[in-house]
């Protein structure tokens, strides 16, 4: 397996909203999913080989309440699919790069992931997954 883009995290305000455009698009969008362990509501809408993640706040001091707030709505962060996720974060680990939380976490759909911390991205925010969606 190649590495690959996964999909882009787009911040909203409101996930009804959001999701609309792509609706009225006639794109398929996912059922909602609550990530509790992030404080997010979220849906996927693929496009191509790749999908967009549109993230809602479901708690103000979340990552995503806190980033609105200071950006705005927007892209949030970019996420990678990766052959081997723990090989990566230890080379990654080893070459000095900064990670946002040094274990790899679960997130929606059951994926395990990490994220690059944007000091070490060229500011952008990397999201490391394993595997296929």
């Amino acid at each position: 397996m190649e590495f690959s883009i996964d999909h882009l995290g787009i911040a909203v305000k409101s996930l009804a909203a959001a999701k609309s455009i792509y609706e009225k698009l006639g794109l398929s969008v996912s059922p909602e999913e609550t990530v509790a362990a992030e404080s997010v509501r979220l849906v996927m809408v693929p496009v191509g080989e790749s999908r967009l993640e549109l993230l809602e706040a479901t708690a103000d001091d979340s990552t995503i309440a806190r980033f609105i707030a200071k950006h705005g709505e927007g892209l949030h962060h970019v996420c990678m699919r990766v052959p081997d996720l723990a090989a990566a974060v230890a080379k990654l680990k080893r070459d000095g790069v900064r990670l946002v939380s040094n274990e790899i976490k679960t997130g929606a759909g059951g994926h395990r992931y990490v994220f690059v911390h944007p000091q070490s991205t060229a500011g952008v925010l990397l999201e490391l997954v394993e595997g296929h969606h």
